[in-house]
């Protein structure tokens, strides 16, 4: 029984979805003016496990993930670039929809626009101001009223009390409360803006999230995720902007990932201390970053390192070694029951990749201890080994092409000596143990540790897998 720890109620839940075998899910997505560091790489891998893991137990899945393609940092960063908004996004959502590929991230169902939904936007702005939770300020925008909606702080338990008497007194005095968040900004030189009852401009933050969820999921939906910084304000005003225009209960269950944290901080843009995909891709390869984030519960902080990812990276290879020169085969049920059952166990406790991935390793282990005795019962662990690896995303490569291969595709690729060059020293060493040239055979195999490679020699013959 697959139980999911709600945000809302501060516990783990026991999932029941609204309509029996489907699922309707949404998580915030980008903001599309630069790379993407690895907080957001977090928040792509974390929820991709959640829609493979919900479709393997036979859900009917809808995932939805949006994109922000309209806002302050969009507008000033094409302003600094001198470059037209839209040529700006189109170029960051190719980078990011390359970066998710790269890392094994499936494709959302639907991916809505800011840009694409401002009818949407626009009704629901209407419909608030309708039933009297939003009015349009003295300077012409349109803000959402805190105090109308009664369970403001639901979701982050924090009291309207607080808040208000926490504010600071609000500058601008166009609109009627500090806490009052803005719904639609009227147009300002030199920026994009859209028609609107309220005169030309474009919409606040948080309103897309509301408009766009609830065009492609519905009023009341079953998830929706994102990172923990967007718990309180923006998940907080979204529940109150869709609940006061529905009048329905917005989500079931609220997920969120933790932070990203870089020497005991949080990893951000504004702290200048992130890391994007691309430039972690020059040093390790896409899944071993992936293996990484899944190494830690989503919920807990995921501390980066070069120590954490090395020790992801050891941790593959040694899973793609037990893979190594085993061919799948059919397997039965008898023999992989425990393991899909251990598997799921800790599946079920809240999406638990750390404990999902020690199953793996148990899986590997018994590999290792029969492939040499008994290759039909290696084989069809190998087969559960391979099966329970997709539900996470992992070990899908080729064994033999993932050990063989350069370290990454980026800079530190460059110079690694090539497989071909590997198989030659590899032959002159088995004439040298052949001749027992024992000086000769040595030196070539130090001349292949040096360059990062490591030998096995079996029954079989040599094998090599890059350290």
């Amino acid at each position: 029984m697959l139980k999911i720890y709600n945000t809302l109620t501060n516990q783990k839940d026991t999932f029941v979805p609204i309509d029996e075998g489907k699922v309707r899910m949404y998580v915030c997505g980008m903001t599309v003016y630069d790379y993407c560091h690895l907080g957001h790489a977090r928040v792509m891998v974390v929820f991709d496990v959640v829609v493979r893991y919900l479709r393997a137990l036979g859900y009917d899945v809808t995932y939805v993930r949006n994109i922000t393609d309209v806002d302050d940092k969009i507008i000033q960063r094409a302003n600094e670039n001198n470059e037209d908004i839209h040529a700006l996004t189109a170029r960051f959502i190719d980078i990011m929809n390359e970066d998710a590929a790269a890392l094994g991230v499936r494709p959302p169902d639907m991916e809505p626009r800011a840009t694409s939904s401002m009818g949407d936007i626009i009704k629901m702005i209407e419909t608030l101001i309708g039933k009297g939770y939003a009015y349009q300020g003295s300077n012409g925008d349109v803000y959402y009223d805190v105090s109308r909606f009664e369970n403001y702080g639901v979701l982050s338990g924090k009291q309207l009390e607080d808040l208000q008497a926490g504010a600071r007194v609000a500058v601008d005095e166009s609109k009627d409360d500090p806490l009052d968040f803005v719904l639609w900004k009227t147009v300002k030189p030199e920026e994009p803006s859209w028609p609107s009852p309220w005169g030309n401009g474009r919409p606040g933050w948080h309103i897309e999230c509301s408009a766009m969820s609830t065009q492609c999921l519905g009023a009341h939906f079953d998830i929706h995720g994102g990172g923990m910084d967007l718990k309180f304000p923006h998940h907080e005003n979204e529940i109150a902007q869709a609940e006061a225009a529905t009048g329905e209960h917005f989500v079931n269950y609220w997920m969120h990932n933790g932070f990203v944290r870089v020497a005991d901080e949080k990893m951000s843009k504004s702290l200048g201390n992130f890391f994007t995909v691309r430039e972690i891709l020059k040093i390790y390869r896409a899944e071993e970053i992936r293996y990484f984030i899944l190494a830690s519960q989503y919920r807990s902080p995921l501390n980066y390192s070069r120590e954490n990812l090395d020790n992801s990276k050891a941790a593959l290879t040694r899973l793609y070694t037990a893979l190594r020169g085993i061919t799948l085969s059919e397997t039965n049920d008898s023999l992989c029951e425990p393991y899909k059952a251990a598997f799921h166990n800790a599946m079920d406790d809240d999406f638990n990749s750390p404990e999902a991935i020690a199953v793996l390793f148990e899986i590997a282990r018994e590999i290792n201890k029969c492939r040499d005795t008994d290759l039909l019962r290696a084989a069809m662990l190998a087969t559960c080994l391979n099966s329970l690896g997709a539900v996470l995303g992992l070990i899908q490569d080729d064994p033999e092409a993932y050990l063989t291969a350069s370290a990454c595709t980026g800079d530190a690729g460059e110079g690694a000596i090539s497989a071909e060059a590997v198989e030659d020293l590899i032959a002159r060493r088995i004439i040298a143990r052949t001749d027992k040239d024992w000086a000769e055979a040595d030196r070539i195999r130090y001349e292949l540790d040096a360059a990062g490679i490591i030998l096995e020699d079996g029954a079989a013959g040599t094998s090599w897998r890059r350290s």
